[in-house]
C-alpha cells in the first residue's frame, strides 16, 4: 500500500534505551518465577492440611504448660477437630430450633395458642433442645412484669411461685428470648378462703368438696392472677387475658380467672375456618369468658345460665366477630343487617371445626341481639356435642 511507510500513520517503533524502560519478564525469569510460586503454593497446602488434621488436640495438650496451651488456642485453626464453635451461631441455631418446637408443642391444633399454663406443682414441659444447650447456658423463666417481685426461676423444675413468665436463654449475665410463648403458673385454689382470694370474691364451685364423677365438673386446680400490668397478655393470636375477666368488682385487684388452653385452640380454629369460608377475622369481641361461681349464680341477668355453666371451668367463650372494634357483631352474611343470621355464620364454622377435629367437640348456642353486644355465639369444649 502506498501509505504503508508513511511515518505520520505508522511511526517507527523505537527500542527501549535502558532497562528502566523495559517491562515484563524474560523467558528465563518467568520459568524461575513459576518454580518459586509452585513451591510456595505447595508449602501453603501442606501447612493447611496439617492445621486441619493434625493440629494439637485438647487432650494431648492437657499436660502442657499453661503458656503452651494458651499459645495453641490462639493459633489453632477454627477448622481443627477440637476448635471452639462459633458461639453466636450456636446460640442463634439453638434459639430458632427451640422456639419452633416449643411453639409447636404449645400452639395446639391451630398453632395459635401462645401460653403454656402450668398447674401448681407441675414442671414446665420443654422441648428436647433444652438438653442440648450451648456451653454455659440455661433456660430460665423471667417475670413478664418487670415490677413483679422475685427473680428468675429455673425452667426445668416446678416454678416456685405463681405468675406470668417469659422463656429466655441465659448465658452468664445476658438473657435472650427463647420463645414468644408465655408460661403461666397458677395460684393454687387452696389459697381461697371463705370464697375469696385476697379481696376478690370468687365463690365456690359445685362439688368443690368432692363428689364430681365426671372430671369436666371438678373445680380447677388453680387460677391465673390478673393485674393491671398483665391483663393485656396475649393467650393466643386473637385472645387476651382480659377477655376472661368476670364482669363486676372493677376496682378490685388482683383478679383471678380460669382458662383452659383447649378453648383458646378451638376459638382460633373457628377463626381459621371463618377465613376459609371467606370471612377474614381481624378482631373478636369476647362478650364473656370466665365467670366466677359467685357471678354465675347471681351476677347480672342469670337467664339461660346453667348451674354447671362451662364458663365457670374456663373452657367456654361467648364471642362475636368485630373487625371494626365497635363492640358489636359484624354483618357477616352481607345482608345489611346485624341479627341472628350473622351468628349462624360463626356457628357453621364451629360445626365444621368439630367435624374436622372430633377432640374439640362441645357446646354451641346462638344468642340473638340483646343489649350492647348485638348477638354472639357460645363455644365450649365440654367433650360431647351439645346444642340448645
Amino acid at each position: 500500500m502506498e501509505y504503508a511507510n508513511d511515518p505520520f500513520l505508522f511511526p517507527l517503533v523505537r527500542e527501549p534505551s535502558s532497562r528502566w524502560e523495559r517491562s515484563g519478564l524474560t523467558g528465563k525469569q518467568e520459568r524461575a518465577f513459576n518454580r518459586v510460586a509452585t513451591l510456595l503454593t505447595g508449602l501453603f497446602l501442606v501447612g493447611w492440611i496439617y492445621t486441619i488434621g493434625f493440629a494439637p488436640r485438647k487432650d494431648l495438650m492437657a499436660n502442657a504448660p499453661p503458656v503452651a496451651r494458651i499459645s495453641t488456642q490462639l493459633i489453632r485453626s477454627p477448622l481443627a477437630v477440637d476448635a471452639a464453635p462459633d458461639a453466636a451461631f450456636l446460640v442463634d441455631q439453638f434459639v430458632q430450633s427451640f422456639e419452633a418446637d416449643f411453639e409447636k408443642q404449645v400452639g395446639g391444633l391451630s398453632g395459635a395458642v401462645k401460653v403454656d399454663i402450668v398447674e401448681p406443682g407441675d414442671s414446665v414441659s420443654l422441648p428436647g433442645q433444652a438438653g442440648q444447650l450451648p456451653k454455659g447456658a440455661q433456660i430460665v423463666l423471667t417475670p413478664a412484669d418487670s415490677a413483679a417481685a422475685g427473680g428468675t426461676q429455673p425452667a426445668t423444675g416446678a416454678p416456685a411461685r405463681s405468675g406470668i413468665w417469659n422463656v429466655v436463654l441465659q448465658m452468664r449475665d445476658a438473657v435472650r428470648p427463647a420463645s414468644d410463648v408465655s408460661v403461666i403458673t397458677l395460684v393454687p385454689l387452696s389459697q381461697k378462703r371463705a370464697g375469696r382470694i385476697g379481696n376478690y370474691r370468687i365463690g365456690n364451685w359445685p362439688n368443690e368438696q368432692g363428689g364430681a364423677t365426671n372430671p369436666i365438673y371438678r373445680p380447677p386446680a388453680g387460677m391465673i392472677e390478673v393485674t393491671p400490668q398483665n391483663r393485656d397478655t396475649w393467650l393466643s393470636e386473637h385472645i387476651q387475658l382480659k377477655d376472661f375477666i368476670t364482669k363486676g368488682q372493677e376496682n378490685v385487684w388482683p383478679k383471678y380467672v380460669v382458662v383452659q388452653p383447649r378453648i383458646l385452640d378451638k376459638v382460633e380454629l373457628v377463626i381459621q375456618e371463618l377465613e376459609l369460608m371467606g370471612h377474614p377475622v381481624e378482631n373478636i369481641f369476647a362478650v364473656s369468658g370466665f365467670r366466677t361461681p359467685a357471678y354465675n349464680a347471681g351476677g347480672g341477668n342469670t337467664a339461660g345460665r346453667g348451674k354447671l355453666s362451662r364458663h365457670m371451668y374456663g373452657d367456654a367463650m361467648d364471642i362475636a366477630v368485630d373487625n371494626d372494634n365497635n363492640g358489636i357483631m359484624d354483618d357477616l352474611n352481607g345482608d345489611g343487617r346485624i341479627n341472628l343470621s350473622d351468628a349462624r355464620v360463626i356457628g357453621a364454622a364451629v360445626d365444621r371445626v368439630e367435624q374436622k377435629y372430633p377432640a374439640m367437640v362441645g357446646g354451641m348456642h346462638y344468642y340473638p341481639p340483646t343489649g350492647g353486644h348485638q348477638g354472639m355465639v357460645h363455644i365450649d369444649t365440654r367433650g360431647f356435642r351439645a346444642r340448645w
